[in-house]
């Protein structure tokens, strides 16, 4: 005799729910494709293209936008093709972004988890030093980092990833006081599992649903700060270029040569926006409250 056969939908995973969700946002996926098509552009681009971003066409110096001539966004005042520099800035605003986010989750999401699982005197005197570089003013902070190393593209890093931890620590350490607690901590504790890896694998891969949607907002955070500090004069230098650099030499040519300014702003808007309506579809389909 054959057992009936049940169809029963099978459920979905916590995990496949949230995937879904954000599949349903709209705003978040027309979000995603824009961003992975700026990607792409300022990743290949400045290959495909007929001008490099520092080479100078001397017969057309601060020429306007013309798409049916070689320069399709038009050159800035020294001859320079403004799309591929464009490209090539956002091959260094992205990447300023990114990495600059990627090292302070490792160092906020590790200081966190250290001392809220710790705690006492610890944790007090690893927050407490939080709260004094919190004290610091960052344009001071950057423009002492600039007097005793100078200028350049890792300074921007360093800079940014020193301040940036400092939220992520915190966020971390909070869900690290309560995740301590929780049973699974202390079946794997009576078990005979050392500090190290009751945090490292158990605490800080529950803290990545928070973690990964602070990164998604904390990159155009990034970007924006060192598009200020290039539009400041302390970020990237010539002949290199990003975002930042672009907006400020526009900004001086806004009357004569406005495409200087608008194409530039553009694409960083365009980004700006788009990470941060991933990062707002991530809270809405992770976070257990939105739900």
């Amino acid at each position: 005799m054959t057992s009936p056969i049940v169809n029963a939908a099978r459920p979905m995973s916590p995990f496949r729910k949230s995937l879904y969700r954000l599949y349903r946002n709209k705003g978040a996926m027309f979000s995603v494709g824009l961003l992975v098509l700026i990607i792409l552009l300022c990743l290949l681009g400045p290959e495909l293209l007929p001008w490099s971003f520092d080479e100078v066409d001397w017969e057309n110096m601060g020429s306007a936008p013309d798409w049916s001539a070689k320069h399709f966004l038009g050159t800035d005042a020294n001859g320079r093709d403004m799309l591929a520099r464009i490209l090539q800035g956002g091959r260094i605003s992205l990447m300023v972004g990114l990495l600059a986010t990627a090292v302070s989750l490792l160092i906020g999401v590790t200081y966190g988890a250290i001392a809220g699982f710790v705690g006492g005197k610890v944790d007090h005197l690893m927050m407490r030093l939080v709260d004094i570089l919190y004290a610091l003013p960052f344009m001071f902070f950057v423009i002492l980092l600039t007097v005793y190393f100078g200028r350049s593209l890792w300074l921007i890093f360093v800079a940014i990833g020193a301040v940036e931890w400092l939220t992520m620590a915190r966020i971390v350490r909070g869900q690290t006081l309560s995740i301590k607690k929780r049973t699974f901590i202390e079946a794997a504790r009576l078990s005979g599992a050392s500090t190290g890896a009751l945090i490292f694998r158990h605490i800080i891969p529950n803290t990545l649903g928070p973690v990964i949607v602070y990164a998604t907002l904390m990159v155009p955070q990034v970007i924006l700060f060192e598009s200020f500090l290039s539009f400041l004069g302390l970020g990237v230098q010539e002949p290199m270029t990003s975002w930042g650099v672009l907006i400020a030499e526009g900004a001086t040519e806004m009357e004569s040569a406005p495409w200087m300014i608008i194409y530039p702003a553009l694409f960083l808007s365009c980004t700006l926006f788009a990470l941060n309506f991933i990062g707002d579809g991530l809270r809405d389909a992770f976070d257990p409250k939105d739900r």
